[in-house]
């Protein structure tokens, strides 16, 4: 028996919930803080060699590039952790109705770009 079952392949039709954003979001920052752990372990680890290779990296963290990835890596922290948060709070059996599951992931997505915002005005100013 041959099965007919619809097939979409065109990706931008899809419209994804808030909450399937707010799940792959939370699963995208996780892997993009392991990637972005290797520049700041690579920080830490030259920095502490000497006094030479400290002001070498702080000088380095002065320029734009450098606080263009401070900042990403701190906005992808603070949305793992906000949504690490709102993940926990489900775990004990809250906001999984579909109206308050919905609230919660806006919330985050809010919450996270307002954080975002002020990390990079406390980065750069």
């Amino acid at each position: 028996m041959k099965k007919q079952r619809p097939v979409n392949l065109d990706l931008s039709t899809i419209s994804f919930p808030a909450p399937a954003i707010a799940s792959i979001l939370h699963r995208v920052t996780g892997v993009a803080l392991f990637f972005a752990l290797v520049f700041v372990i690579w920080a830490w680890a030259y920095s502490l060699q000497d006094q030479q290779s400290f002001d070498y990296v702080k000088a380095l963290m002065t320029s734009h590039l450098a606080k263009f990835i401070a900042w990403g890596t701190i906005t992808v922290l603070i949305y793992h952790l906000v949504g690490g948060i709102r993940h926990l709070i489900m775990d004990m059996g809250h906001w999984e109705e579909l109206k308050s599951g919905n609230l919660s992931a806006k919330v985050t997505i809010v919450l996270w770009v307002v954080l975002a915002v002020l990390a990079g005005v406390w980065l750069w100013f």
